[in-house]
């Protein structure tokens, strides 16, 4: 992207007041972003929480989400999924009560870790995670569903169409 992206603008909105909007609509108990502190939505009616172990991707701010949250279940929203909606996070939600865990959305064999519920039980194994050489998203999946941490939510052909990411000018192009 060549920027930051929770700064880019999409139907008139930066991405960042687009997921703050989404996560307000389920009325959380605690709600903050897990970002640099100097970014586009800093001096902003949200706290901001930095990675405790930075550099290291997604999974640092896994890290820095659960260790700052004081509920059992952390919500997790990736700020270039602009399409997901405050119902699906709802039903996610529901599913991951239901279950008693945290849940991961998957499609195909294939998670979706950044739209996703994960227990504050986890922290270790993230923090595992950090200290090693893979900090892929879908290894550090397979291993809290090894470990009964998160359940594995089958998503339906309508619902994997609300994870079409922002990664690229191109796909603001695609709207």
């Amino acid at each position: 992207m060549g920027r930051d992206k929770a700064g880019v603008i999409v139907e008139g909105k930066p991405l960042w007041q687009r997921q703050i909007y989404t996560l307000r609509q389920l009325h959380p108990s605690e709600l903050f972003i897990s970002g640099k502190p100097d970014g586009p939505y800093a001096a902003r009616d949200v706290e901001i929480v930095p990675d405790i172990t930075p550099g290291r991707g997604p999974l640092s701010g896994l890290e820095a989400s659960l260790q700052r949250s004081v509920h059992p279940l952390v919500l997790v929203l990736a700020v270039d999924l602009p399409a997901i909606t405050p119902e699906f996070l709802a039903r996610l939600l529901r599913f991951a009560a239901g279950a008693g865990m945290g849940a991961v959305p998957q499609a195909e064999g294939w998670f979706e870790p950044l739209a996703a519920v994960y227990p504050r039980r986890c922290l270790p194994l993230v923090q595992e995670g950090l200290r090693g050489d893979d900090l892929s998203m879908q290894t550090f999946v397979r291993q809290a569903l090894a470990r009964n941490l998160v359940a594995p939510w089958d998503l339906t052909p309508e619902d994997s169409a609300l994870f079409r990411n922002v990664n690229s000018p191109a796909d603001l192009d695609a709207d």
